[in-house]
This record gives structure tokens, sequence and C-alpha cells, in this order.
């Protein structure tokens, strides 16, 4: 059922964002009175599931899912009709028109995706608001992957500064390490404040190790509930109960609780909790998972949540910077694609799907789908044949030059464009295949 939850969000937010990518394409062809022949959602090869022509266009959709396209007449595309090109060039034809309205037409479908992602986030934070957890608003500091710990890192720590970046929430501490390469953390432990030196290449041990979570937030564990038929209800343990030992060694906290009690999977050992201010001790059977079925308090009742308000005008500029924000930290991951360890984190439709959560949640989905909209833009603005930012790049060449570049080399540079697509296509779901087999 998650997977079809996921798969379902995918297609929906995949679809939102071809049919508004084309339609910029469309719009201003159209604008410029240029003959589009197909719109379509997904590809067609061979036939479609449902088609329809309205004027010189037939609209449809294909059966393969893997984008969409408007089909201009009079112009090199995927479609690779070199018949159509042989004729003598039509008024109605891309390839007709001046330069600069060909270049328009080109860049229209990024800047429809671009301006979509910065309207979602606009109203994102126009109903949702902005919500997050400051440094100091986690009470009892935060817990850390043994990564952490061997660089001298302790449970309870805060990381106030990295290098002299401030730290607002723990997502800028992974992000900041992954791109900038910081020398130094400033971390608070108790009273006192200290600088601690970061290894090199912290951030591609970090993409090698596959670290997804470097600190979590560290909380009490208090029983929300108790699972029917689990080990924890047979022991007799109740909701409201605060655990904090197993086999008589402390583990005030959630994660601490956990890890000792994954040491004794499979077996019986005793978990201490207080209940009414009583200590009271008693034997349980962990399952062979490291398990007893128990679900915690939410870390919202532990936590200082910020959570911002905004006017609808007020969001606009809000919902701009985000988006930009968001742009500028993608075009500064996009180097790491070329390390080897980075390489390896290339993922395809399984991994993009896993952006969206199990259950349907819109506000998840939107952000999801203003994110993918800000890639989409910024990969199909990439100088390769085949994309939308190859033919800008052979526009701008013919406009500085005046004058176009030969056919058949366009025919060969289309063609070399969407052998490299493929080859990265195949790659990164090939990365999706290999880790859903083997890890």
């Amino acid at each position: 059922m998650d997977f079809l939850i996921k798969a379902l969000q995918l297609i929906l937010s995949l679809s939102i964002l071809v049919i508004l990518h084309e339609f910029g394409h469309f719009l201003f062809a159209r604008l410029f009175k240029t003959r589009v022949e197909k719109f379509y959602l997904f590809f067609d090869a061979g036939f479609s599931l449902f088609k329809f022509k309205k004027g010189d266009t037939e609209y449809g959709v294909g059966w393969l899912p893997l984008g969409g396209y408007v089909k201009i007449s009079g112009m090199i595309d995927e479609s690779m009709d070199k018949e159509q090109m042989k004729q003598p060039p039509q008024p109605y034809e891309f390839r007709a028109k001046p330069a600069w309205q060909r270049l328009l037409i080109m860049v229209a479908g990024v800047l429809v995706n671009f301006i979509l992602a910065m309207v979602i986030f606009w109203m994102i934070l126009f109903h949702w608001g902005e919500s997050y957890v400051p440094i100091e608003g986690a009470t009892y500091g935060y817990s850390y992957h043994p990564i952490g710990h061997e660089i001298g890192l302790q449970d309870g720590d805060r990381i106030l500064y990295v290098d002299t970046f401030k730290v607002n929430t723990i997502r800028d501490v992974y992000s900041h390490v992954l791109l900038e390469e910081p020398s130094t953390f400033t971390v608070q432990r108790g009273d006192s404040v200290f600088e601690l030196a970061v290894p090199d290449e912290l951030g591609k041990r970090f993409l090698s190790e596959e670290v997804k979570g470097f600190a979590q937030y560290r909380i009490p564990f208090v029983v929300d509930s108790v699972v029917a038929g689990m080990p924890a209800e047979e022991a007799g343990i109740l909701k409201g109960d605060s655990l904090v030992a197993v086999a008589n060694k402390n583990a005030p906290f959630f994660d601490d609780f956990v890890d000792e009690l994954f040491h004794h999977k499979d077996a019986s050992t005793t978990v201490s909790f207080y209940r009414n201010g009583e200590l009271l001790t008693l034997p349980i059977n962990v399952n062979k998972s490291g398990k007893i079925g128990i679900a915690p308090r939410s870390p919202a009742a532990y936590l200082d949540v910020e959570t911002k308000k905004y006017g609808f005008f007020e969001a606009f500029p809000a919902g701009i910077k985000k988006g930009t924000d968001l742009l500028v930290s993608y075009v500064k991951q996009l180097r790491l694609i070329f390390t080897k360890e980075g390489a390896r984190q290339v993922g395809g439709f399984g991994t993009i799907g896993n952006l969206f959560p199990a259950s349907w949640d819109w506000y998840s989905f939107w952000t999801t789908t203003a994110f993918l909209s800000i890639i989409l833009a910024f990969m199909n603005i990439l100088p390769i044949p085949a994309l939308d930012g190859g033919h800008v790049m052979f526009l701008l060449y013919e406009i500085v030059a005046r004058r176009k570049p030969n056919e058949k080399f366009m025919e060969h540079a289309q063609l070399v464009g969407m052998i490299i697509l493929v080859a990265l296509l195949l790659y990164a779901n090939g990365n999706d295949l290999f880790r859903w087999l083997f890890e």
C-alpha cells in the first residue's frame, strides 16, 4: 500500500510538471504563430492511450511514462523527422522564425517550471506557514550518527556554528558539511562552548556511507501507545510510562533505549521505567527485530517549535527566496555527482518516488513537487543536445555568429544527446535496482 501511494504521488506530480513545462513551449509557439503538431503527456512510441485533434494539433496521452513532448513543425527534435526538414521552410515552421522567437520558445518550458516552483512555495507559505525547530528549541540537544561520535560529538551537544555560519536548524549542519567543506564546528555542551575540528572530506564520507540522518532530536521515551499482542503489552507496560533503562543499563532517551533494546533481540531482559513517580522494573521478551511494540510520544511534546504565518502578499517574496535558495543549494550539490561517492547516490524513478511520504499529505506533496519543478527546470537548461539547453546553446551560437549551424550537424548532435540521456536514465534506474536487490 505504501508503494502504491508513493507511486500515485509520483505520477501526479510528474504529470503536472510535464504538462506545464510543455505548455510553456506550446504557448510561446502559438504566440509566434508556429504550428504545433503534437502535445503529449508521456511518449506514444507506436501507439497512444488516448488522443484527439483540434486545429493543427493532436493532443494525447502516450503509454510510456517517461515525460512528455510537443512536436513543433520545422524543428529538429526527438522525433528526428528528417523528411519534413528536406522540404522548403514554411512560414508557420519553427525554422522560419527569427532566432529571438525560437529562443523564447525553447526557454519557455524551463521558465514555466521556475515560475511554478515559486508559486507553489508562495501558496505553501500562505496556507501552512513555516514551522521549524531552532537549535535552541531542542530541549535535550541532539543524538548523533556514529560518525559524529568519532569526530568528538556527544549525544546532547548542540552545534551552534559551522565555521562562521550560524546554524538555524540541524538540517543546516548536514547541507553545509556536504557543500562547503567546513573546518570547525562551534559546539555547546552543557554550559560550555568550544570549537571542534571537522575532518577533511567529511561530506564525501557522508555520501559513501549513505548517512541520511547525521543528527536527530534527543527526547525522553514516554509511551504513547502499546501494540496489542506485542511483548510490551504482555509485560504490563502502560501508556504514560517513562522508560529509562534496559537490563539495568541507563537509557533515559529514546535513541539510547532503542539501541540497548536491539542488543537483546530475540532474548529476555528487563526494562525499567517511571510510573506515577515510582521506579519499576519488569521482565520482557524482545522479538527478533529488537522491538517490544511501543509507540513513543511525539517529539513535538519536547521541542520548542517556531511557526511563522504569512499574509497573502507577504508570502510572495518569502516563496521566491525559498525557491532561489533551493536552486542555489541544488546547483552546488551537482558537483558531487562527479565524485565516486556522489555518483553512487544518483537515482531514478525509485529514488524520486521515495521523496514522497508513505501516506498522502498535501503539504509534503506540494513541497516535493516544487522541489522537482526546480530540478526539472535546471536539468532541462543544461547545454546537452536533445534538452532545451542544447537548443538554446545552438540558438545563442546562431545569434552571435549570425548563421545557423549545419542541419546535418544538428541531427547528429540531437542523436548524440538522446544517447547520453538514455545512458543516464539507465544508469540512474540501474542504481535504484541495485540498491533494491542488494542493500
